[in-house]
């Protein structure tokens, strides 16, 4: 069986920063998932989640993306749009996710990587809660992960 891992991130401190943080609590007062799904707090954790990582074969990132639309429009990242994921681009944390990942590569275990993401309306105000905006589509997003898992075949249930 696949072993899946849903990943937030993002800093909670910094408004919208926080948004891959604030999916991965919805998603968990919502859904229940199989064993084989395992959600993780990455915060920004960085290179602190080389463990998570080299114990999946499929992520999935809940960040922030910076895509350039309407803040609160919601992504799905692959490949050589990663960079666009707030977490996988060039940050204050240790070292972005991408290089995460290319070190999993290096030894030997490098899992697909998917970002689900929402544009931020602010990320630089220090405040613990999301801009409305995002708060208001904060479950689409979520949603949108869950529909996809299920397409899967994974077996989420409502709580």
């Amino acid at each position: 069986m696949e072993r899946i891992l849903i990943l937030g991130v993002g800093n909670i401190l910094f408004t919208d920063e926080g948004i891959g943080v604030r999916a991965l609590e919805w998603l968990q007062s919502h859904y229940v998932f199989p064993d084989n799904v395992t959600l993780v707090d990455g915060g920004t954790l960085g290179m602190g989640l080389m463990d998570a990582l080299l114990g999946c074969d499929r992520v999935y990132v809940l960040d922030a993306v910076l895509g350039g639309g309407e803040p609160g429009s919601v992504y799905r990242l692959t490949d050589n749009d990663l960079r666009k994921s707030m977490s996988f681009r060039d940050s204050l944390h240790q070292t972005d996710l991408v290089d995460t990942l290319i070190y999993c590569d290096i030894l030997g275990h490098r899992p697909e990587g998917v970002v689900f993401g929402m544009e931020p309306f602010d990320y630089h105000t220090m405040e613990l809660g999301l801009s409305p905006v995002c708060q208001n589509a904060l479950p689409a997003m979520a949603e949108k992960l869950v529909e996809e898992l299920k397409s899967l075949g994974i077996d989420i249930t409502t709580r």
